[in-house]
């Protein structure tokens, strides 16, 4: 059995816990659904577990493990905080860190009705994140980029689910956003995987974000695309009111990266159709109605 294949249960937490943070082994262990990359396991009623499991390297925890310490304490919304670290061992090769737990439902499994106080919250939270980050920041590989550097990635997405009857609108858009200027400011926080299963929502709207594995001193364009991707319909203009400092060129790069972003989530949804491995089928009405958000604009 490789590293990849090595099953996750709540034994094994536990016996994770007994080697590595006794005091904590006591406590109940549930599974948490959802996850490719990591696996979570809420760790009694405040505290949850992160386990690498697809993730090919630790980066991702690490990143986590040495920034959120730093951001979490001047950001608006609940975010996980790492409070104990897991270290690779015989029983488990593999990072695993224990974090605060932000409670909520996620919003792949759940729903906004409190659009305006969504679209406040959400522009609250990115105007606190999206500050200069220092120069030993992280830097994205994978995402992060111009749209235009991105076109790749948006041409296999398109082929694979754009709908026939909205193509050239959704190309339309992209083609605006590859054409925007391009960020000129110094690069900033960025969460860089704003999409409805890395938020949580409680009393109909948002409560908290969490996976930051992905985070990133970039362009803010790439957080400010979830005014399409996360909010109701009619709510982006009143998002951009309140973050108050996304220009005409952050909108037009932004609306193009929610066009790919939901996409993406249409291509996972249809991979969970087809019973593919990581698809997740919930996701591809989710990411139509992204989309449908993303044609109307503003």
């Amino acid at each position: 059995m490789t590293d990849t294949e090595i099953e996750i249960t709540a034994d094994l937490v536990r016996d994770l816990l007994r080697e590595q943070h006794p005091d904590l082994a006591g406590l109940a262990i549930r599974e948490v659904a959802g996850g490719w990359g990591n696996q979570m396991w809420r760790l009694g009623d405040e505290l949850a577990v992160r386990m690498q499991r697809m993730d090919p390297t630790p980066e991702f925890q690490l990143k986590e493990r040495r920034w959120l310490p730093v951001l979490a304490p001047r950001l608006p919304l609940p975010v996980p905080a790492p409070v104990r670290f897991g270290e690779p061992s015989e029983r488990f090769p593999k990072h695993w860190t224990v974090m605060t737990w932000v409670p909520g439902e996620p919003l792949d499994h759940g729903s906004i009705s409190r659009g305006v106080h969504a679209a406040d919250t959400l522009a609250g939270f990115l105007r606190a994140l999206h500050v200069e980050a220092p120069a030993e920041a992280p830097i994205a590989a994978d995402r992060g980029a111009h749209p235009r550097d991105c076109t790749g990635g948006f041409e296999r997405f398109f082929r694979a689910v754009a709908p026939d009857d909205v193509a050239g609108d959704v190309w339309a858009v992209w083609d605006d956003a590859v054409a925007a200027p391009a960020w000129e400011g110094p690069p900033v926080w960025v969460h860089g995987d704003l999409h409805p299963a890395n938020v949580v929502v409680s009393d109909g709207t948002l409560s908290g974000i969490v996976d930051f594995g992905d985070m990133f001193a970039g362009d803010p364009a790439w957080d400010l695309a979830a005014a399409w991707v996360l909010l109701p319909a009619g709510t982006a203009a009143r998002f951009f009111d309140m973050y108050a400092h996304a220009d005409e060129a952050a909108i037009r790069r932004a609306r193009g990266l929610a066009a790919m972003k939901s996409l993406f989530l249409m291509l996972m949804g249809q991979n969970g159709d087809r019973g593919l491995p990581g698809g997740k089928p919930h996701w591809g009405p989710v990411g139509r109605a992204a989309l449908d958000r993303v044609l109307k604009g503003l």
